[in-house]
């Protein structure tokens, strides 16, 4: 299996469109040999822990009502083009992830982050629901077959939290300033919302060399 690592935030909308893209390479591609592990970035790592009105935050952040709803068009439309689903409408409020990602961390210590990632995209950007609170991150990760009971404790202490925060640091000192980014067998790094035909190139390209590797050392192909 080579690594596919994944610097990515819950509340990104091109991470969201950016997974879809990949998701469909990866299922157009079965034997695919990616082990895929997501990482903390934090878009708003200055959030006040209870987040902040949704409307107040992208007028601050962009100038205004009118350069809010210019500066997301392309999210809309690159939605829309790759099948889906958004409604920012639904949306009322801006989080601080850093809870989101703990749970993330936990949910890949029992195999299932890329379920709960899921969940926790299309709880933000489809039903609109607070990933600051965390009755919310217990159900998605309970809906992910993780105990949510245990999850709710860990939420209530500080578990994990100083490692997250160190880990999203030394992404930014390694060079990550935006998510998402995709970086392959510690190797290549692939920034940004990739088209589905880019994925699929890169994995018949990376099974044609373990193809050829194979053959050369002479162990039969499976």
């Amino acid at each position: 299996m080579i690594r596919l690592d994944i610097f990515s935030d819950p509340i990104c909308p091109w991470c969201y469109i950016g997974k879809a893209r990949l998701d469909f390479a990866l299922e157009s591609r079965p034997d695919h040999p990616f082990q895929v592990q997501w990482h903390p970035f934090q878009l708003n790592p200055e959030m006040p822990p209870e987040g902040m009105d949704r409307r107040t935050y992208l007028e601050n952040k962009f100038g205004g009502q009118q350069k809010a709803v210019k500066a997301y068009m392309p999210v809309i439309e690159e939605a829309a083009a790759s099948g889906v689903e958004i409604n920012l409408e639904a949306i009322k409020r801006t989080p601080n992830t850093m809870n989101a990602h703990r749970v993330i961390h936990w949910a890949g210590l029992e195999g299932k982050q890329n379920a709960v990632v899921d969940r926790l995209f299309r709880a933000y950007f489809v039903e609109g629901r607070d990933l600051g609170d965390n009755e919310v991150l217990c159900d998605i990760a309970a809906s992910a077959g993780m105990d949510g009971e245990m999850v709710a404790r860990l939420l209530a202490s500080s578990a994990d939290a100083s490692d997250l925060l160190a880990r999203d640091m030394d992404a930014r000192q390694k060079g990550v300033n935006s998510v998402p980014t995709f970086v392959i067998a510690n190797q290549h790094v692939v920034p940004g919302a990739q088209p589905i035909k880019l994925w699929q190139q890169v994995i018949d390209d990376i099974m044609e060399q373990l193809d050829a590797a194979d053959v050369q050392s002479g162990t039969p192909l499976q």
